[in-house]
């Protein structure tokens, strides 16, 4: 039987708009967060959601609270969270490699992940998410790495990425037989 899964990303935070790395690390949402949230909410009005999960960070979980608008309950899961980058947490986005593929152990020496801990952990934590019986139509948000890292499982992201990864962006995938078919990629104008 087929399913949908939506993994989105947050909105914008404080840490976006003063170029600050935040994996593990957090930081509110802006007010063009919000109304980021509130158009992707406009987006999810009219799709019957059987559940819900957010990653423990404030910037994801206050997302998808607008997003829901206390329509059903949500589930605060930290396997969604973000990449940690260790001691580059709250620093400069100029440290970042520049290339996505030097992300892959880089920040391992400074007690941070690599891409392929954050894949594994994104694809085991969703496909458990995805085969609960009655969850059909499903809400995850979590963050550009880890959507970046999980797509990366099911094909070459750098298409995709080409196109941007912009705050609340929405990667629909159909989920059968233990695999995600990236369906389309949903980014609101704001």
């Amino acid at each position: 039987m087929k399913k949908t899964f939506y993994l989105m990303r947050h909105g914008q935070t404080l840490f976006n708009v003063r170029r600050k790395i935040q994996g593990a690390c957090d930081s509110p949402l802006t007010e063009l967060g919000r109304k980021q949230a509130e158009v992707a909410g406009g987006y999810f009005e009219n799709i019957p959601l059987d559940h819900a999960y957010s990653s423990t960070s404030e910037r994801a979980g206050d997302t998808l609270e607008i997003i829901l608008n206390n329509r059903i309950p949500y589930t605060r899961l930290k396997e969604l969270k973000e990449m940690n980058h260790g001691s580059f947490e709250g620093e400069s986005e100029d440290l970042n490699p520049k290339r996505p593929k030097d992300f892959e152990t880089f920040f391992e020496p400074y007690g941070g992940e690599s891409r392929t801990e954050v894949k594994n952990r994104m694809v085991k934590t969703c496909t458990e998410i995805m085969e609960k019986g009655d969850h059909h139509i499903v809400l995850a948000v979590s963050h550009s790495g880890a959507c970046y890292n999980f797509l990366s499982e099911w094909q070459d992201p750098d298409g995709e990425l080409a196109k941007g990864f912009s705050n609340c962006c929405i990667f629909k995938y159909e989920y059968e037989d233990k695999r995600f078919k990236l369906i389309e990629v949903i980014r609101p104008q704001f």
